[in-house]
């Protein structure tokens, strides 16, 4: 496909591919092959050099919100030489900002599935499950944009165009711990311990 002429490009995708992803869509409906889950808190947040800090959320003033804990990450060794916690208030204004958090799954179906079509040598149908999975709005990376971009609603920052969602026209940015700004992939703990997925799984 990187290699289609425009128009070679728009007609395989019509004629070809999005036939195949509407039959696809269709049986994992069917099967329920997708368990879409997400759970998300928002909690305050204020920085301190590369650091953000989180707080407990309380209705208590700032002065007496507790801290749970930190992520820390690098800056920009070039360019502007920036830092995700540039983006937060800094602890030393004495203002308090609000972080957004979210833990996504597609479920383990998905990939127990996936693993079953390599393992059996059905490469392509297994890219197609695969990139279904984790690319659009019924995978992973589509839950979390979508969630992003609801909380951005949440707090007026969205555009009113559906279309824009995959182009982050909103104020906010989503990130996942892996991405260049925040390399730690072991933080990932610390949004399980804010968060707490396995209990709010038991509970719903």
């Amino acid at each position: 496909m990187k290699t289609a002429s425009q128009e070679d490009y728009a007609r395989l995708v019509e004629q070809k591919f999005r036939p195949i992803k509407m039959q696809l869509q269709e049986e994992i409906i069917a099967s329920g092959l997708f368990e879409p889950k997400v759970v998300y808190g928002y909690f305050p947040a204020q920085a301190e050099g590369n650091d953000v800090i989180v707080y407990e959320a309380t209705r208590a003033g700032a002065s007496a919100l507790h801290e749970l804990l930190r992520f820390t990450f690098p800056r920009q060794r070039e360019g502007r030489k920036l830092s995700i916690s540039d983006f937060f208030a800094p602890k030393s204004a004495g203002k308090m900002d609000v972080i957004g958090l979210s833990l996504v799954t597609i479920g383990s179906k998905a990939s127990e599935e996936t693993q079953r079509l390599f393992e059996g040598g059905e490469y392509t149908r297994y890219l197609y499950l695969h990139g279904l999975s984790v690319e659009t709005g019924g995978g992973a990376g589509g839950i979390s944009s979508q969630e992003n971009a609801r909380g951005a609603r949440r707090w007026g920052q969205d555009s009113p165009h559906i279309r824009d969602l995959f182009h982050q026209k909103y104020q906010g940015s989503r990130y996942s711990f892996g991405y260049p700004a925040c390399p730690n992939l072991e933080d990932q703990t610390k949004l399980f311990a804010l968060l707490h997925p396995k209990r709010t799984s038991e509970s719903s």
